[in-house]
């Protein structure tokens, strides 16, 4: 052989060597304890297949919109008829999850700027004040009897007298922190119950996995004691609930796994009915679709099947139940979901307000969309909703973390 086409047959192994490189899905093995002593900074990739490979979360805009921006974006929202939709606040930078204060501060948490917020009005101007910052992934946030209460990834912190404090919180007080350090799925959602206890959710450092027993779970918190228990197992990824005033039972958003295809699973929409309830995690998704690896003979019927399939890839995050007035008495007792939107598909969906009319018992039960038009061509976001909170005047906020900002929506004839 030449040396001219021994150099040719050596070019085209390198070649084909590093196509084949270049072809291997992304993958990490959740069974090693290296994974879970560490999780790799991109986890989430971990289960790639070749059907999506390549698809990864869209990087939202360093800062928040501008005014200018958001009265632009919302010309595109649609709602029913005789509702409209206007900014509330503006620069409330990576906002989640909301809760009122006693005196109508609106506090706001956040997931990437580390910050909790406080939003006041003088003279009719919203202004925007970050009474907390530093914190690892403030997401869940909840107020009551004048304390507000931050959920801060491995505990939760009180502090006294928020509204007249809002210059200095203070170091605050820790109420619970028998909670992992995992960021990955650790940031949480608070729900108080009419006891005073708080649902807090527990997600597992992994797409899927067989995760660490202190994980995929929801606990009920009592923060004057520490005291918990389980009260739901089997659970993906939930940053969202809300108690029913109906029956006091606890309802709950989850988001379902990915990297199956763009169509399935579906998240969901759950109810806890039983005390530590199977939710099917990792085992089975949506009820009816066993894992193709974890499922290891397990079957379907053996968990608890979602309140509500929600549709593949929406992630469902905040969720409330309408209290208010102002909307049409149909809307009383309904569920708004923030939609987050997709980004493990193709083509996204989600990304908007959805409304779930149901019974108490969620045996009657059906969605419909609410508010949309924040996803714009394939795979572009000009929003994304994270929370809902009903105001006082019956109106309706949306938290959106992609431009940083605070919506109300309204009614009038």
């Amino acid at each position: 052989m030449t040396l001219k086409r021994i150099s040719l047959v050596i070019g085209c192994a390198v070649l084909l060597a590093a196509s084949a490189v270049q072809a291997q899905v992304k993958s990490y093995d959740s069974t090693k304890k290296e994974f879970w002593e560490k999780p790799p900074p991109d986890w989430f990739l971990g289960d790639e297949t070749e059907a999506q490979k390549g698809l990864a979360p869209p990087a939202g805009p360093a800062l928040p919109a501008s005014m200018e921006e958001l009265q632009k974006n919302l010309k595109a929202i649609k709602l029913p008829a005789g509702f409209s939709i206007s900014v509330y606040a503006q620069g409330v930078n990576s906002a989640r999850q909301m809760a009122w204060g006693d005196k109508g501060t609106l506090f706001v948490g956040s997931f990437s700027a580390g910050s909790v917020y406080a939003v006041t009005d003088s003279g009719g101007k919203k202004e925007v004040k970050t009474v907390l910052k530093g914190l690892q992934m403030p997401t869940g946030i909840a107020f009551r009897d004048g304390a507000l209460y931050v959920a801060d990834i491995n505990k939760i912190m009180r502090y006294d007298n928020a509204e007249a404090s809002l210059d200095n919180l203070g170091a605050g007080k820790v109420v619970y922190d028998d909670m992992p350090p995992y960021v990955a799925h650790g940031w949480k959602y608070l729900t108080f119950d009419k006891d005073g206890w708080l649902y807090v959710p527990f997600g597992p450092p992994c797409n899927e996995c067989l995760p660490p027993t202190s994980l995929s779970q929801v606990r009920r918190v009592n923060p004057k004691t520490g005291e918990a228990e389980i009260v739901a197992i089997g659970v993906r990824n939930s940053v969202g609930g809300d108690v029913d005033p109906r029956s006091g039972k606890y309802w709950f958003t989850e988001n379902a796994r990915d990297w199956i295809s763009d169509e399935l699973p579906s998240d969901k929409l759950n109810r806890i009915d039983r005390i530590g309830s199977h939710y099917g995690y990792p085992y089975c998704h949506q009820g009816d679709l066993p894992d193709p690896k974890y499922a290891m003979g397990h079957k379907c019927s053996e968990f608890t099947p979602p309140a509500l399939k929600l549709g593949a890839h929406v992630a469902p995050l905040g969720m409330k139940f309408y209290t208010g007035s102002q909307f049409p008495a149909q809307y009383r007792n309904n569920i708004f979901i923030a939609e987050h939107g997709s980004w493990n598909r193709h083509k996204y969906q989600g990304g908007r307000i959805m409304r779930v009319i149901t019974d108490p018992q969620g045996k009657s039960i059906k969605q419909e969309v609410f508010a949309s038009g924040w996803i714009s061509g394939d795979q572009s976001y000009t929003g994304r909703p994270a929370d809902v909170v009903v105001a006082a005047d019956g109106s309706l906020l949306i938290a959106d973390d992609w431009a940083g900002a605070i919506y109300r929506i309204s009614y009038g004839k």
